[in-house]
């Protein structure tokens, strides 16, 4: 099996060094073997577990949630059932993300419409609206 460099393993996964490294570190991949010279040594199955991470990052899945899946893959009591379900749940959790930027989205036009975009900062409603409210019953002494 052909091995590979830090470099080159990152360069043929689309990732940076750091980002092997810090998979390595996360127990995403294996520690690599080191040659005498202290070099790290990959064989070509980390550029497809690489890919398989930054593909699953892309699919909106964190880290940890990209960890248990890989573990997925190796448990043999785990069905395809199961990997749908951890899918349909991670489908769930976009679409509530979704509606919060929405919400967010539709709260920032309807500030920039009330916005003439004119005028000194003091007098801006955006700006005036990100302000905490003052509690106006404060206790007398």
């Amino acid at each position: 099996m052909k091995s590979f460099t830090i470099g080159q393993v990152a360069k043929q996964a689309g990732v940076g060094v750091e980002t092997v490294r810090y998979y390595e570190r996360e127990g995403l991949l294996e520690q690599a073997e080191r040659k005498a010279s202290g070099y790290r040594q990959f064989d070509e199955r980390v550029v497809d577990r690489l890919r398989f991470i930054r593909r699953a990052k892309e699919l909106g899945f964190t880290l940890k949630e990209i960890k248990e899946l890989l573990l997925m893959q190796v448990d043999p009591t785990i069905t395809c059932a199961d990997v749908k379900s951890r899918a349909e749940s991670k489908i769930a959790n976009i679409e509530e993300r979704i509606l919060s930027l929405q919400k967010m989205k539709n709260a920032l036009v309807k500030l920039t419409k009330t916005c003439g975009g004119e005028g000194p900062t003091s007098d801006c409603v955006i700006l005036e609206s990100l302000q905490p409210v003052q509690n106006n019953n404060s206790v007398e002494d």
